[in-house]
């Protein structure tokens, strides 16, 4: 059995070992495993090289009149054995591996096979995974998961609510105690929406993140002291892009 990764800058399956730098184990030495393929296409996302492939109708900030933002899907992803996934990840050694993407759970019937693969010689290896919330997990992946870390997308990534905000999906996720939600934002309006989503699934406020939308750590700052009124007044989390004020929005890091 294999899963579709992303590539690295070397053309290599993109496994690497860094530091967390968003949600709940922020600061966290963690191995990040990143899949290929997504069934949403944010305006802003920082990995469209996960799902914006040419000849495809997606828009993407970054496009020029003439140089769309656009991927070549076969220098960007591969199939890769569950087996050589997991020496990869036995390499690179921490206390936990988180599994992104991409959206992880288009490939949500490989996840469980991969995750007892890694943890044959390391039993207790903690899991999480990101997803973007609206494909619900399967029994036999949630009950391998230590984490889910869900990013319900708003208005501002550019979907279409009814394929983003799936009411099934999100209850799942809400039911389940391993389960935290970010919300990307860039106004505080967008705090107000994700404290909406909240309240209509009953997601208590200890388990909400809310992180600045943003790939240079000017503007994410402003974001976030733009967000703070909003964050403390509906008493959520603020979570940080640490990653960028440290490596900068590069792959692999």
């Amino acid at each position: 059995m294999d899963l579709i990764l992303a590539r690295d800058d070397r053309g290599a399956p993109e496994i690497f070992r860094s530091i967390q730098g968003e949600g709940p184990s922020v600061g966290r030495p963690r191995t990040f495993i990143r899949l290929s393929g997504c069934n949403l296409h944010c305006v802003w996302c920082d990995t469209a090289y996960t799902w914006n492939w040419l000849e495809t109708p997606f828009a993407h900030e970054r496009d020029a009149p003439d140089a769309p933002h656009k991927f070549n899907r076969v220098q960007e992803a591969l199939r890769v054995e569950i087996a050589d996934i997991a020496a990869m990840v036995a390499a690179l050694p921490s206390e936990g591996v988180v599994i992104t993407g991409g959206e992880p759970l288009m490939q949500r019937a490989a996840l469980p096979a991969l995750i007892d693969a890694m943890r044959v010689d390391q039993a207790a290896l903690r899991i999480e995974i990101e997803t973007n919330g609206s494909i619900a997990p399967p029994q036999d992946l949630a009950d391998r998961v230590d984490l889910f870390v869900v990013s319900p997308k708003l208005a501002h990534s550019g979907n279409d609510a009814a394929v983003a905000l799936r009411p099934e999906a999100l209850a799942a996720y809400a039911a389940l105690p391993a389960a935290v939600f970010k919300f990307v934002a860039r106004t505080p309006a967008d705090v107000a929406a994700a404290a909406g989503i909240a309240r209509q699934y009953a997601i208590a406020r200890a388990r909400v993140y809310i992180m600045p939308e943003g790939t240079d750590s000017a503007v994410l700052d402003s974001r976030a002291l733009l967000l703070s009124d909003a964050i403390i007044a509906h008493g959520f989390a603020l979570s940080p892009r640490l990653h960028i004020a440290l490596f900068g929005a590069a792959r692999g890091v």
